[in-house]
């Protein structure tokens, strides 16, 4: 994969960067997985916006992704490698034998025509889906379940893959890319390999329309509003606020714990992941 950088024939064009996107074979959706996908503008069933900063956007349907990979004992032929609108990995389109056909998550390296297995019985090789019982400690994995047959929870963004390293006959530890360790069920299932598209973080969008495509709006500082529209507004001149950061509604927007404190999978949790900036433990 690379990233190809524009010259600068206007102002839109300098600075900006896209994906060449070399790993995609396909551009045309398999139909049979495609359902509509209702935009909501970040807002509920009562009109009120509960999230901020969405709207707009291009038009995009959702494709079914088969997160479960359980169809057990079963080759499954690699039809096409392509994009996903809703999320930053690819997919893969993927036709088992009966003829049935699933997209599931590209990893990095997985080939048009090749197999892949799920399944106790499927060999631990890129691209197949086996329990964490079955996966040799020290391999890398995608798509991890957080119980059972609920289907992968665990990273499924792109350059994502986490590592096993310990493993039990009933607990398997597992360090997720955020450095947090923790501890999931060894009958839980997880795909082997790192997902792809690992530049998707190194594109620069350039301008701001490109970030209006994809149904994100501009976003403005608390401290540059009127005192009636949010807590840090106000003042005469420029001021820093004179109070912690914090929301339109008055939450603390830095260093506030958003974990509930008795939450069941806490005692599953090894080693917190660490916040980027200051290194701190989030809790």
């Amino acid at each position: 994969m690379a990233i190809k950088i524009y010259k600068p024939t206007s102002a839109g064009r300098r600075n900006s960067s896209v994906n060449v996107r070399e790993e995609v074979t396909a551009t045309t959706p398999e139909k049979s997985l495609l359902v509509p996908i209702r935009k909501r503008g970040g807002r509920n069933h009562a009109g009120v916006i509960t999230t901020r900063h969405r709207g707009g956007g291009n038009k995009r349907m959702y494709r079914l992704i088969d997160f479960k990979r359980n169809m057990d004992s079963m080759a499954a032929e690699i039809k096409t490698i392509e994009y996903d609108p809703n999320r930053s990995c690819n997919i893969a389109l993927v036709e088992y034998e009966d003829g049935q056909k699933r997209y599931i998550l590209s990893p990095k390296g997985l080939k048009v025509g090749q197999k892949v297995f799920s399944g106790p019985t499927a060999e631990p090789r890129l691209g197949n889906c086996l329990p964490l019982h079955k996966i040799p400690v020290g391999l890398e994995i995608h798509n991890i379940e957080m119980r059972a047959g609920q289907g992968g929870k665990l990273v499924r963004s792109a350059g994502g893959a986490a590592r096993l390293v310990a493993r039990d006959s009933q607990w398997a530890q597992v360090v997720l890319p955020s450095g947090e360790m923790r501890m999931v069920s060894a009958q839980c299932r997880a795909t082997i390999g790192q997902l792809g598209n690992i530049e998707h973080n190194s594109v620069r969008w350039g301008k701001a329309g490109r970030i209006r495509h994809l149904g994100r709006r501009p976003r403005v500082r608390g401290s540059a509003m009127n005192p009636i529209a949010h807590p840090m507004g106000g003042g005469e001149g420029r001021r820093a606020g004179g109070r912690h950061p914090v929301s339109p509604t008055g939450k603390l927007a830095k260093g506030g714990k958003t974990r509930k404190r008795r939450k069941t999978s806490n005692k599953l949790i090894l080693r917190r992941r660490r916040n980027v900036r200051t290194g701190q433990l989030v809790l």
